[in-house]
Parts: structure tokens; sequence; C-alpha cells
């Protein structure tokens, strides 16, 4: 029975690893092996150049040319021949006769004889050299003539063995070894921590799982729809999918450069949200409104011993956000009902009470005035502002608002006719920017003296006006803009954070085109202006602004 093999695939640093031991190992041999035959030729060479100059300097001895002149040329070369070899570290050194019988030799038993090798170059007078095989074996000689009078009056080969030249290199041979193994040795241990340290990198997966792992990362990256940023320890982008290129309103416009290698400072971005991603320390569930968004942020930083860099991720809660307004919106139409319930309650106990005292006109005279009192402000409101929604939230903020002391007035300037905003915002848009305004009227008359605000609406020139001045204590000049920006108040936090409202005010009014703008009110308060533009032109109505 077979079993499948459990053999894990060597690892990428392990597949580097053995390819360079092999690569190192390869180089080192081949270079060693160069070495070695380069150093035998030249070793070679050295042999011929020192048995050249050995067999020159014997056939220029006078001793020599006189030793041949004898009748017994042997008996005096022969020592002479013996000393030299010893003397000149050579192998042998042969003195000859012109036609190549031999007067010296190492062997005795070979004078007498022929010369095996070449002599016909010195024969001529030249001297040569070669490698021969002879009496002794192969060996590297060179034969030069001696010359007396003008005369070959004989020959002298001296020579050095094969073999001797091999003894020689032997030692060059040991050390390059030597150097080689250890220049392999080296090399060894240098890839293996180059490779170990790959290995932490590359968390010890070979190139089938790093590869898989990739295909992955990408199509996690296209498939998230939430916005994922990561910024390197310099706070530049490293990476972003298209989630977070598209919340960020960041390269998608043609022509634009790509963000990856920018400093987040310079994407643009709102400064309390570049502040956020900048921050060294982690962000929770953090609400930044952009130019046409909500965001919700959360950064975690990433560290291994040293910060690496930063972890963000982004969430749209743009619609979220609106369907919170028109909650609140909802919620103070419902606290403005409960309100004005109670009020009808305490109203209608009171009638009650008269009649049971027998008070009958009181009673009639009492409830009539405070139904035309109610029906006054009706009147008021709707006939100024018969677009339904907007007039449905300012008799709610309106009830709200007495609630808690403040008077809120409609200008007589108002005039909104029912259909007008058919060419305008979406009503949600609408409620969100009349209602935080209203909101935060509120919040600054509330305890001034006199506390009123007044909220004017009227749509001319092809665009709606929206003005909502109060009693409070104004807007600083240096702060008219910052006003607008998330997280921004003068007030003390609530539970739910302040300095939102304005924020999303400023973006609902960028998303249509508008003007958002904020100025010192004719009694000492401020006056927060709205203009957003209509697709078509109003019809003046009779009788009234525009």
């Amino acid at each position: 029975m077979r079993f499948p093999s459990l053999t894990r695939p060597r690892s990428l640093a392990g597949q580097l690893f053995a390819m360079q031991a092999v690569l190192i190992a390869v180089v080192v041999a081949g270079y060693a092996l160069f070495t070695y035959v380069s150093d035998r030729r030249q070793a070679e060479d050295a042999a011929a150049r020192q048995a050249t100059a050995v067999a020159r300097s014997i056939a220029d001895s006078p001793a020599v040319r006189a030793a041949i002149r004898t009748p017994d040329p042997t008996a005096l070369l022969e020592p002479y021949a013996l000393k030299v070899t010893r003397d000149a570290g050579v192998d042998f050194v042969t003195i000859m006769s012109p036609a190549g019988i031999r007067w010296t030799h190492p062997d005795p038993r070979q004078i007498g004889k022929r010369f095996l090798g070449t002599t016909a170059p010195a024969r001529r007078g030249h001297t040569f050299t070669e490698t021969y095989t002879g009496t002794l074996g192969s060996s590297v000689r060179a034969v030069t003539p001696v010359t007396d009078g003008g005369r070959i009056v004989g020959l002298v080969s001296a020579g050095i063995t094969v073999e001797q030249i091999s003894k020689r290199l032997q030692d060059q041979v040991t050390a390059l070894l030597g150097v080689a193994g250890g220049t392999l040795l080296l090399g060894a241990v240098g890839t293996y921590v180059i490779n170990a340290r790959l290995r932490r990198h590359t968390h010890n997966m070979n190139a089938t799982e790093l590869s898989r792992m990739h295909d992955y990362h990408q199509a996690a990256l296209h498939a998230v729809r939430e916005g994922l940023l990561m910024l390197d320890g310099q706070y530049r982008v490293a990476l972003i999918n298209d989630g977070g290129r598209e919340l960020l309103g960041v390269g998608h416009r043609a022509g634009e450069a790509d963000v990856v290698g920018r400093s987040v400072a310079e994407l643009g971005l709102p400064a309390p949200l570049t502040g956020a991603l900048l921050s060294s320390r982690p962000r929770v569930d953090e609400v930044h409104p952009t130019a046409s968004r909500v965001l919700v942020v959360n950064t975690s930083p990433v560290s291994g011993g040293e910060r690496r860099g930063t972890v963000v991720t982004l969430r749209d809660v743009t619609e979220l956000q609106s369907l919170m307004g028109e909650l609140d919106s909802e919620r103070s139409f419902s606290e403005a009902l409960r309100s004005q319930a109670h009020e009808a309650a305490n109203r209608l106990h009171t009638v009650v009470s008269l009649i049971e005292l027998g008070r009958a006109e009181e009673a009639v005279a009492f409830a009539t005035a405070e139904l035309e009192l109610a029906q006054a402000l009706t009147d008021q409101v709707v006939a100024a502002v018969r677009e339904p929604v907007l007039a449905a939230l300012l008799l709610g903020k309106t009830s709200q608002a007495n609630e808690r002391g403040v008077e809120l007035v409609v200008s007589p300037d108002s005039r909104l006719d029912d259909g007008l905003l058919a060419g305008g915002p979406p009503a949600r848009d609408l409620v969100t920017i009349l209602g935080n305004l209203i909101d935060n009227a509120v919040d600054a008359a509330q305890g001034s003296a006199r506390a009123r605000v007044t909220v004017t609406a009227y749509a001319s020139d092809a665009e709606l006006v929206l003005r909502v001045a109060d009693t409070g204590p104004g807007v600083d000049p240096g702060h008219a803009d910052l006003v607008f920006q998330r997280g921004f108040t003068t007030k003390p936090a609530g539970p739910g954070g302040r300095g939102l409202g304005l924020a999303l005010v400023r973006q609902a009014v960028t998303r249509h085109e508008g003007l958002l703008a904020v100025r010192d009110a004719g009694d000492g308060g401020a006056l927060f202006e709205v203009r957003l533009p209509l697709r078509q032109a109003p019809v003046p109505a009779e009788g009234g602004a525009v």
C-alpha cells in the first residue's frame, strides 16, 4: 500500500540557497581548473627558459670546447655535466657530438648512444626547446650548438622532466584547493545568512504559496467594498484598494497621478481626516466628513520591533448619516407632538374644570384663544413655506424651540410655494441643512436675552436661499471657517459628541455646488446663509416675494 508523500515542497529561500550553493561551487571549481591549467603552462614555460639558460651557459664555456677537442671528451665532460645538473636544478645535461652521439648522460649506460630527440635545428646553429619522451621519460628540454672558431663542434641539451614539473605544481595546487575551499565555505555561509533572512521575510513559503497568496491578496483587495489604505513608516501610501480610491476621491480622474508613493498630506483630504491618518495612535470608529461623503475611519499601527506603517479602514456611512438626520427630524416631530399633546391635555383639563365650576363662558373664551394662537402659528408657517417637508420641519422645530425657551419665527420675507423645489436638492438634504442650522441656532440662542431664531427661506434668480439667524453670542471672525469642520465646537461635548452638524451642512451644500457663509446678524448673533442652485428658474408668485 502506497501512502501519499507528506514532504512539503522546498521553500523559496531553500531553493535559492541550493541554487546559489551549486553556482558558487561551479564557479570556484571552474576557477580552480583554469588556474591549475594556467599555472602548469607557466611552469612548463619556466622550465623551458631554465633549461635554455643552462644549455647556453654550458655551450659558451671554454672548458667544454677544450674538452671536446681532446681524444676522450667523456672523461672530462661527464663529471662537469653531473655537477651542473645538481647545481642548476635540472634533471639532465647531455653533451653530444654534432652527429648526436652522447658524451654525457645521468645514466652511464646511455653514453655513446644516439640522443633521443630533435637535433636538426641545433646543427644548423639555432637554439630551440621541445617536450619529448626520452630515456628519463617525458621532459621539457632545450638544445643548443657548441661552436669553436665558427664551426659547430658539439651539441648541448639540458632538460627538466614533466614529473618534476608536476611535483613543483603540487604545493601550488594544494594552496589553490585551500583557497577554493575557503571561498566555497565563505560563499555558502554568506548565502545561508542571506537566505535565512529571506526565509523570515517570506515566512518560509515556497514560490507556489507566494504566488497563490498574491492572487488571493489581489482578489481580496478588489472584492472588498470598504476602503483599505496602507501607509509606510513615512506616512506614504503603500497600498490602496478600489474602495479606498472611491471613498477618498483620489486616483480616478483622467490624467491624475497614482497616489501610491505619495504622502497623505499631499492627497488634498480635509484637515481633520489628514490629521487622523497621520496620527501615531490608533483611531476607532471616528466619523470624518469629506466633500461628498461621511466616513468612519479606523487606524491601527503595524509594528514589529519598530514602526513599519499604519493600516487604515474606511467605511461609507453617508446614507446612514442621512437616515439618522431623517430620524432626528422624525424624533423632533414626535417630541413636538408629545409637547403639544401635553399642553393640549393641560388646556383641556382647564376647560373641563372651568365648566365644572359653572364658568362656561370663561371656558369658551379660553379654548377659543388657545385655538386661535395655535392656528395663527400654523397659518404663519404654512403661508410663508408651503413646501410640505420644510413646513413640517419648521412646525416641529418651533415647538421644540419653544420648550427650550427660544422663540422660532419665520421671516415675513419667506415664500416657498409647493412644487417650487422640484428642480432643486432632494428633501432629505434640505432637512439636513435647515434642521442642523436651526438646531445650532437654538443651542446658541438658548439662555440669551429675548432668545429668538429667525428663519428665512425663499427662491430667487434660479437659486434657493436659506437664512438662519440667532440672538446668541455670535461667531468669532477667526472661526468663520473652522465652525464647519468636524469636531469644532464651543459647547460642552454631549454623549454622542459635538461638532458634526455644521460639517454635514457644508458637505450637503458642497455636494449640490452651493454656497455657505456665516456673518454677524443685525442683533448681535450669528447669521448662516445657504444658497443652492435650482435647475429651473422659479415662477414668481403673485403678491409675494420670490
